[in-house]
């Protein structure tokens, strides 16, 4: 399972304790839950980080870090997931996003679409809510599917464990 490897990667609790920059944010950065790998600090890890990847916005990392803290997500896997919308992948999935929100709120459907940062700039005005509108939506829509997905998935995983050291047992 990739949780242990994962583990690697998450820093010790005696470390964030003196981080002075943590201290800032209170003793709730400092719970357990923030940073322990269960099912459902997972599966809210991965419906935060998704979320806040489809939102074109900056400081992605900060707000999903921050959100995490009264979700009770993981806190690592929160930021590393919004790392899915890169500067390779944004453009894409942005645009995606642009076509979701006009097809829930109109627009001119992207028929004189040019992917350049001046067009953009230039139809920004008109271009928005669609845009922001089908983030939100398709944000939503990813987030639910992976937070549903990593509970049932690590149910199955659990059950098929208990029967193989049940099988071992025997």
């Amino acid at each position: 399972m990739p949780k242990r490897y994962i583990k690697k990667f998450i820093p010790n609790p005696e470390k964030l304790k003196e981080n002075k920059a943590l201290k800032l944010l209170g003793t709730q950065i400092y719970e357990p839950d923030l940073w322990h790998l269960n099912r459902r600090s997972v599966a809210k890890a991965f419906f935060n980080g998704l979320f806040w990847a489809f939102i074109p916005m900056p400081f992605q990392m900060v707000v999903s870090a921050l959100l995490a803290i009264p979700l009770r997500a993981n806190i690592p896997l929160s930021i590393a997931l919004v790392w899915i919308t890169n500067p390779l992948t944004m453009p894409f999935v942005f645009y995606f996003n642009y076509k979701v929100g006009t097809m829930i709120v109109g627009g001119d459907k992207g028929k004189d679409f040019h992917l350049s940062v001046a067009w953009i700039w230039a139809k920004l005005e008109h271009i928005w809510l669609p845009l922001y509108v089908g983030s939100a939506v398709s944000g939503l829509v990813f987030g639910a599917i992976a937070y549903m997905t990593i509970l049932v998935v690590w149910r199955f995983h659990v059950i098929k464990r208990w029967k193989e050291r049940k099988l071992r047992r025997r």
